[in-house]
């Protein structure tokens, strides 16, 4: 099944068209290679300013169309189009104008950011490695990244060791803004994080999306979790794209029966569900 908004006048911030990934898997001696099909023909458009969340449970092909999206790995085939322009992802051929405009942030915020080196300097250094600016205006442009993702300017000399998960993630996300890129991919951002602290950090997307005008992927094995922060819903399943549609299509009809299983099997997570869950608990504590 292949995903298509809607028909726009408008040019789509990001479009697949038939993206496939075949993974090739040693077997043993004398044994022939087994082929993995990881991604099986995937397509859709996403408009800008807008999120699509990717939804499916471990295995079924998000996080590879991930690393697609964001040039880390070369689909096997397929193509893939950033505002109207064929995108080379093959060794070589990608352009540092074309990997400034996608940036992607991890689950683990930890594991991505180097414990050795200062807030301050995360920030700065792809500023240091793609840009002409002056140490002091890199430390300026990262003081201001900082607070606008609800961190303090003193936390520039801090180590990531220092901060909690929540504040990890946000200095992820900082880190992400700072070459000032127009798609964003965001692969599980909120799942390593306390119920509270998601509330916290989805909030914190939506609002730096309306300043920033960005474009969100957004990858979950949750359904309920992107019924906040989505406009637009495609459900994977063992490779393939078996469900797409609006927020409010795909929550209020589901049609294929791997997303009804989805919906039963998942607690509702989305803000609101999220704070009554903390008062439920609260209240239990105090009894």
């Amino acid at each position: 099944m292949n995903a298509t908004t809607s028909q726009t006048t408008a040019t789509p911030m990001l479009e697949i068209r038939n993206i496939k990934q075949d993974y090739h898997v040693p077997q043993g001696l004398f044994k022939p290679e087994k082929v993995v099909h990881a991604v099986k023909g995937v397509s859709f458009k996403l408009d800008a300013g807008k999120t699509l969340a990717i939804v499916g449970e471990s295995g079924c092909g998000k996080s590879t169309l991930a690393r697609i999206l964001t040039f880390i790995d070369p689909p096997t085939a397929g193509e893939l189009l950033i505002e109207g322009k064929t995108v080379d992802t093959r060794p070589g051929h990608l352009t540092a104008e074309m990997r400034r405009k996608v940036q992607i942030v991890f689950q683990n915020p930890y594991g991505s950011l180097n414990p050795r080196q200062k807030v301050g300097d995360v920030l700065g250094e792809p500023l240091a490695i793609n840009t002409d600016l002056s140490s002091a205006e890199r430390r300026d442009r990262a003081r201001d990244m900082l607070k606008k993702v609800g961190l303090a300017p003193e936390h520039y000399n801090r180590y990531p060791h220092m901060f909690s998960g929540g504040q990890r993630q946000r200095i992820a996300i900082a880190r992400a803004l700072m070459m000032n890129p127009k798609l964003l991919v965001l692969d599980e951002p909120v799942s390593a994080l306390d119920l509270s602290i998601q509330a916290q950090v989805l909030n914190l997307l939506a609002d730096l999306q309306e300043e920033f005008n960005l474009t969100y992927v957004f990858i979950s094995h949750d359904l309920s979790v992107v019924r906040y922060i989505a406009d637009e819903v495609m459900v994977m399943y063992y490779g393939e794209a078996v469900e797409y549609g609006t927020r409010e299509e795909v929550f209020a009809d589901p049609k294929h029966e791997y997303t009804r299983t989805l919906f039963a099997a998942t607690p509702r997570a989305d803000v609101e569900s999220i704070r009554a869950r903390l008062a439920r608990k609260q209240a239990g504590a105090g009894a």
